[in-house]
C-alpha cells in the first residue's frame, strides 16, 4: 500500500493552487468614499408635476450608483452632480406649475363667481323692472 503525505506536504501542495491563492483578492488599499448620488432627492423630485424632467433625474442617480459599484469614481461624481441639477430643476419647475395652477384655479372661481353674481343681480334687476311694467300695464 502505498503511505500518504504528512499533513504539511498537503498544506503546502495545496497553498500553491490558484484555488488557494487569496492574495490578488485582496485589496491594497481602502476603496475611496462614494460620491454622493442625491438618489432620494431625486425620489423626492418624482412627486412633482414634472415629469419627464425628474425620470432623467432618477435615471442619473442610478446611473451614478452604477458607476461607483463597475469602480469609475469620476464618473459617478460627474452623473450625481447631474441628478442633483435635474433633480433641483424638477422641483422648482414643478413648484411654479403648482403656483400656476393654484392661480389659475382662485383667479377663475372668483370670475365666474362674480360673473354669476352680477348675471343674479342683472336678473333681479329686469324682473322687477318687468314686474313695474305690468304693474303700469294693469293700471291703464
Amino acid at each position: 500500500m502505498s503511505a500518504l503525505p504528512a499533513g504539511a506536504d498537503i498544506k503546502r501542495a495545496l497553498e500553491n493552487s490558484p484555488e488557494t491563492n487569496i492574495e490578488d483578492e485582496l485589496p491594497d488599499e481602502p476603496p475611496p468614499p462614494r460620491p454622493k448620488n442625491y438618489l432620494i432627492l431625486s425620489i423626492l423630485s418624482c412627486f412633482c408635476p414634472a415629469y419627464p424632467i425628474n425620470i432623467v433625474g432618477f435615471v442619473f442617480a442610478v446611473m451614478a450608483l452604477n458607476s461607483y459599484n463597475q469602480g469609475d469614481i469620476e464618473g459617478s461624481k460627474r452623473l450625481g452632480r447631474n441628478a442633483l441639477w435635474v433633480a433641483v430643476a424638477s422641483i422648482i419647475i414643478g413648484l411654479v406649475m403648482i403656483g400656476i395652477y393654484f392661480v389659475v384655479h382662485f383667479t377663475t372661481i372668483s370670475v365666474v363667481v362674480r360673473t354669476l353674481h352680477l348675471a343674479s343681480i342683472c336678473k333681479r334687476l329686469s324682473l322687477s323692472r318687468t314686474l313695474k311694467e305690468l304693474n303700469s300695464i294693469k293700471s291703464v
